[in-house]
């Protein structure tokens, strides 16, 4: 008997502990291992896959969490590698053996640029981190690491990186390969315009350098190269902007030609103060700056022009003022043409007797690219001591406009890195903006999409329609046999039609005797639209079979009748149009494996922290997410 309580506690004990195991193995995401502060339904519903960090890899950890949140990055992922696809290994291994200037160039490293490794890699690691787990998920960044040490053939150090430099490493990385595969499919339409073309008679054709010999190859191959133009236009590398830097003389206003400079990130310099604005900060970048000491090809020109006329005084030989007069001849002719090439058989002066001027610079953004990174340089040199970091808060705006006046573009946060500790040791966190974008888009699948994907099949199928078997005034039969001509240019988008509508003027409407304005033998669009379609009266007539007899209705009550029919017609038309979408305010704080929520005012408010700012140009002008 007194074994007879401890045997009943035992067997309780047993089942308490069985109970919490079969919990834990059957939901142990939403009970054991959730955040009680952070939890929501939200967050038990959706979720985020993290990143392990073994060994001091929340720099990587950070960059890969970011780059997957863009989705306009991923979407030319899913297209460039798509495209290699379709067009075969083979173009992407076929190396030349000097490049377009006529130099020898690294056969190994262009075959893996063409190859797309690190595009391949960074797709996949993505995709993986792109999923929504219903448990909580983490995996590791090893393969991506292993990708980028095969690509650069060297090992990544692991003790206390930069995020910034591993991302500027990746992005031009993946911006070389775009350009190698390009200039991969460039040549291989060259060589495929050019083998295809009739009577083509040309002597060399070198397909490194694109180089034709001869008159009539090089004509030839202009007329093929600009038979195949419209064929490149890609959309690019997202994070790719271009800037121009111009420079003017203040003494003789003269202005150099400009050299653009493409880049796939922008470095901003935070001023020394307790707090400044992101907006300080690229006028900062951008402002003008004058310069002493320039030495101006104009005026240098002037110079020598000035100089040889005084040779010309004091010649006294006719031979001496007949050169001297032929290299004034030539000084004027390069001021009037190009003062930055100066004329070749002319002698000029010592460029240290040359004058010294003032010079204005400034930068301007001439291409906006897809994606706008910032990076917020917080590094304080000095050289008789350690580097040390610049603690000042930088606030940042959710909308950013750049540009001027007539080519503003607005830009909206979608990422951002943060880095708390010193100049030499820290950690990095990600924050992300939940909402999911669709791998690509296809508007119009039924025109031509270019390398992507096949044409699409010209029959037009007809609309399924649940009452049409039903309908005792068009049998089946009838509705199999219905005549269709596809034509693309009147389909019409289903926002424009109303559900009410569509219903009985497809189903109920009989094509033998009463063809409406939308019937496909009219060649009109194959379902009608609200605004083209007839009043509600005539729709309600269509939709009575022609064997019952309608009573006649007054004009007040006709009036009535139509009314609520209209109204729903214009709802169900302009309804969803004209409500716009409540914008996203949740993001996802992210520090290596674990995952947080957290609001806009949350993100803004980590104005001491923040290090990079993820942008994505507003393509619609509105607010939404």
């Amino acid at each position: 008997m007194p074994d007879k309580p401890l045997t009943v506690l035992t067997y309780a004990a047993s089942a308490s502990l069985a109970a919490i195991a079969l919990v834990y193995f059957f939901n142990p995401n939403h009970l054991l291992d959730s955040d009680t502060s952070t939890s929501s339904p939200s967050t038990r519903k959706k979720g985020i896959v993290g990143l392990s960090n073994p060994a001091n890899d929340c720099f990587i950890n950070s960059i890969l969490q970011s780059l997957a949140g863009l989705g306009d990055l991923r979407l030319y992922l899913i297209r460039e590698l798509h495209r290699r696809k379709l067009d075969g290994l083979e173009m992407y291994m076929a190396v030349p053996e000097k490049d377009k200037h006529g130099k020898s160039i690294d056969a190994k490293k262009l075959e893996s640029l063409q190859r797309g490794e690190v595009t391949q890699g960074l797709k996949d690691i993505i995709d993986s981190l792109n999923e929504r787990p219903i448990y909580r998920k983490t995996i590791s960044a090893a393969n991506f690491i292993r990708v980028l040490e095969r690509a650069f053939d060297t090992r990544i150090s692991k003790s206390q990186q930069d995020a910034q430099e591993l991302l500027q490493v990746v992005a031009e990385r993946l911006s070389e390969e775009y350009h190698a595969g390009r200039e991969a499919r460039k040549r291989a339409k060259y060589s495929q315009a050019l083998n295809t073309s009739h009577g083509i008679k040309y002597t060399e054709f070198q397909e490194s350098g694109n180089i034709v010999s001869g008159a009539e190859g090089v004509s030839e191959y202009d007329s093929a190269r600009k038979g195949i133009e419209p064929f490149e236009d890609e959309d690019g590398f997202p994070l790719e902007g271009r800037t121009e830097a111009q420079i003017e003389c203040q003494f003789c206003h003269f202005k150099p030609k400009t050299n653009p400079t493409t880049f796939v990130m922008l470095t901003l310099s935070v001023p020394q103060k307790s707090s400044t604005t992101l907006n300080d900060c690229f006028d900062n970048h951008f402002k003008t700056e004058y310069i002493d000491d320039y030495k101006c090809d104009k005026c240098r020109l002037e110079h020598a022009l000035a100089a040889r006329s005084k040779d010309l005084v004091r010649a006294f030989t006719e031979e001496q003022k007949v050169s001297i007069k032929a290299d004034i001849a030539a000084i004027q002719t390069s001021l009037e043409d190009d003062p930055e090439k100066p004329p070749k058989d002319v002698v000029l002066p010592d460029i240290k007797y040359a004058p010294k001027r003032r010079i204005a610079r400034h930068v301007r953004m001439t291409a906006f690219p897809k994606l706008l990174v910032v990076h917020l340089s917080r590094s304080i040199y000095d050289p008789r001591s350690s580097s040390t970091k610049n603690a000042a808060k930088v606030t940042f705006p959710e909308r950013l406009p750049m540009g001027g006046i007539l080519d503003r573009r607005n830009y909206k946060l979608l990422g951002m890195v943060t880095h708390k500790g010193t100049h030499n040791s820290g950690h990095y966190e990600t924050f992300r903006r939940q909402h999911l974008y669709a791998p690509f888009s296809t508007p119009n699948v039924r025109n031509r999409s270019g390398p992507y994907s096949a044409s699409a099949s010209l029959d037009v199928s007809v609309i399924p329609n649940p009452r049409g078997l039903a309908n005792p005034g068009v049998p089946a039969q009838a509705i199999g046999k219905r005549p269709v001509t596809p034509n693309h240019d009147d389909q019409l988008s289903p926002l424009t039609l109303s559900p009410s509508t569509s219903l009985s003027s497809t189903s109920n409407s009989n094509p033998s005797t009463r063809p409406s304005s939308g019937s496909v033998g009219g060649g009109g669009p194959l379902i009608p639209s609200i605004s083209s379609s007839a009043s509600p009266q005539d729709s309600a007539d269509t939709a009575t079979p022609r064997s019952q007899s309608k009573p006649e209705l007054g004009p007040s009550q006709r009036k009535e009748s139509s009314t609520p029919l209209s109204k729903n017609a214009c709802e169900a038309d302009g309804g969803r149009l004209r409500r716009r979408k409540k914008t996203n305010d949740r993001w996802w704080r992210i520090s290596d494996e674990k995952v947080k929520e957290c609001k806009t005012s949350d993100v803004l408010a980590m104005q001491k922290e923040v290090y990079l700012l993820f942008y994505e140009i507003d393509k619609d002008g509105n607010d939404n997410p």
